[in-house]
């Protein structure tokens, strides 16, 4: 059976997007949750378990095959139970969500210091930086033109959920979290990610996590 090492479902932003994928092959899979910076956490990360992704989660196991990374666990499973459970089947369509989801993976810097994960928490709208701004603008433009070209008359960026949807998930997430204003497009894209079945378990599993992170909870990250 797969085995899966999370983080704390309530701030691992990463966790999450291996989990959805791992949700999304329809098999069952081991998940072990592992406390974020607790003190135990150097501890277990030198552990023969974390060793190949340098002690960083996720990390999936098949047996003695190791994948580490968001994405390359979501293409490990597409390899393993078929890529149309991952990816648009129209060639365009999935050139354009890959493009979005490995962008998701190398970009917006600003956006995960500024407005870290925290899907336990409410927070006043606050000022953000230009370069936060920016990064957002660009997001809510990647998520209109796959909705206008591919999203048809489903509620997701390509129509059906897929891969990109759960790279920008968190993103999702953290705009509620901190009350970023969107458009309208863009706030029924939301809730349509809110409701779909395995991100609401995510969520409602996070809430009875005992662990908190206090840097994450002021909101003033």
């Amino acid at each position: 059976m797969l085995k899966l090492i999370i983080g704390n479902r309530a701030y691992s932003s990463w966790s999450m997007r291996g989990w959805l994928a791992c949700k999304q092959s329809g098999e069952e899979f081991e998940e072990y949750v592992v406390p974020l910076y607790d003190a135990d956490w150097e501890k277990r990360r030198e552990g023969d378990e974390f060793a190949p992704s340098l002690g960083k989660v996720p990390i999936l196991w098949d047996g003695d095959i190791v994948v580490w990374d968001s994405l390359a666990i979501v293409e490990f499973l597409a390899d393993r139970y078929g890529p149309m459970l991952y990816w648009p089947e129209d060639e365009g369509a999935r050139a354009v969500a890959r493009s979005m989801a490995a962008e998701m993976h190398s970009g917006f810097a600003n956006l995960r210091r500024e407005l870290p994960m925290n899907v336990r928490k409410s927070f006043a709208p606050k000022d953000l930086g230009e370069p936060v701004r920016e990064e957002i603008d660009r997001i809510l433009q990647l998520w209109a033109q796959a909705r206008a070209r591919w999203g048809g008359t489903g509620d997701f960026l390509f129509g059906d959920w897929c891969a990109t949807d759960m790279m920008y998930a968190p993103v999702v997430t953290r705009l509620i979290t901190y009350g970023v204003n969107v458009p309208n497009f863009a706030g029924v894209y939301m809730k349509n990610v809110l409701s779909q079945p395995d991100v609401a378990e995510w969520i409602d599993k996070a809430q009875d996590e005992p662990w908190v992170i206090e840097q994450y909870e002021t909101g003033k990250a």
